[in-house]
């Protein structure tokens, strides 16, 4: 009888924890902004010593030990990029030896345009590859309402025309089709690398040669704690966007990818095709665009990965590991820029 009473107390312990865990999972998602600190406190991992000395970089000298509180590499062995990871000055040499030009698109549709776009430039002209050359491509419905702003030596920036489409999802999801005709276009010709940015969100910090790879992801700052169960990925198996359970290795943020023109090409075809399956089939991945690159990364590891600290929410606040945010959201108004 002891026996029993005991086993009904432990199954009783068991279901309120699992209940427990349940509840917290539901306010991290969806609830209280407070309780999303206690986040923190889920371990990152760190990378081990021995793949350390192994991890090399074209541009510049990896420092990954010198960040033992955060997870500096993957398991497919590419660098995690955090501030004091690298040496900037090392980098900035060895991307000048090579002559690169680096291209940064930004698309500024509708409101957009009036509310982010001349801060995002403002901003990349004091921080974005500075002492490289650089193009700017400004995508827009509106090319004559483009600020015209000071570039400094080598920098140019070229204005390109779209259509804007009837709902801000299909101008998320168009941005792949758009930019990969471009990438096959004079941006091909023009870049050796390029980024690929939302415009609600401005530079902070330098931004420099260190961020270059021939595939290169961002870490998604509201989601990097998180264990991989609880990831927004696609998971309706219908989706050519889906990751199955147990799939995924970071949530990446499509608010900035990059890379060497060949590999975008590449990027931007596979969610051009899994976008397109998918509106054959009457469904939209649940984060449009983003979760087509996320089923992309999967499938084929970026080469480098940026931290949080290339793209930071302000709105999570300071956390420990944050140094040197070089690129921050934007405050995001969603009912004036969507309406």
């Amino acid at each position: 009888m002891a026996v029993k009473e005991g086993l009904r107390a432990w199954k009783r312990i068991f279901w309120w924890l699992i209940l427990l865990a349940i509840g917290f999972s539901g306010l991290l998602l969806y609830g209280f902004p407070s309780v999303r600190h206690l986040e923190v406190f889920i371990p990152m991992g760190t990378c081990p010593l021995a793949s350390m000395s192994l991890l090399r970089d074209n541009f510049t000298e990896l420092r990954l030990w010198a960040r033992p509180e955060v997870l500096t590499c993957t398991s497919w062995g590419a660098p995690i990029i955090w501030d004091g990871t690298f040496d900037p000055d090392v980098a900035q040499q060895k991307a000048t030896q090579q002559n690169l030009t680096i291209g940064l698109t930004v698309f500024a549709v509708g409101r957009y345009l009036e509310k982010y776009l001349a801060r995002f430039l403002e901003t990349a002209e004091q921080y974005f590859m500075v002492g490289q050359r650089v193009v700017y491509y400004v995508f827009t419905e509106r090319p004559d309402a483009v600020p015209h702003l000071p570039l400094g030596p080598g920098r140019r920036l070229r204005v390109e025309r779209v259509f804007r489409e009837r709902r801000w999802q299909d101008v998320s999801m168009a941005r792949m089709r758009t930019l990969h005709a471009a990438l096959g276009g004079r941006l091909g010709r023009e870049a050796h690398f390029v980024f690929c940015m939302d415009v609600d969100q401005y530079f902070s910090g330098a931004f420099g040669p260190e961020t270059l790879a021939d595939s290169v992801a961002q870490m998604h700052s509201w989601h990097y704690h998180w264990p991989r169960r609880l990831l927004p990925y696609e998971r309706d198996a219908r989706s050519a966007a889906a990751l199955a359970p147990g799939e995924g290795d970071f949530y990446y943020h499509a608010a900035l990818f990059g890379g060497n023109v060949e590999a975008l090409r590449r990027l931007t075809a596979h969610c051009m095709r899994g976008q397109q399956q998918d509106r054959l089939r009457g469904l939209e991945a649940r984060w449009h665009d983003e979760s087509h690159l996320n089923k992309y990364f999967w499938l084929y590891k970026p080469a480098k990965v940026l931290s949080p600290e290339f793209c930071w929410s302000p709105e999570i606040g300071p956390r420990a590991e944050i140094r040197r945010p070089r690129l921050l959201w934007a405050p995001k108004e969603y009912a004036v820029v969507r309406g």
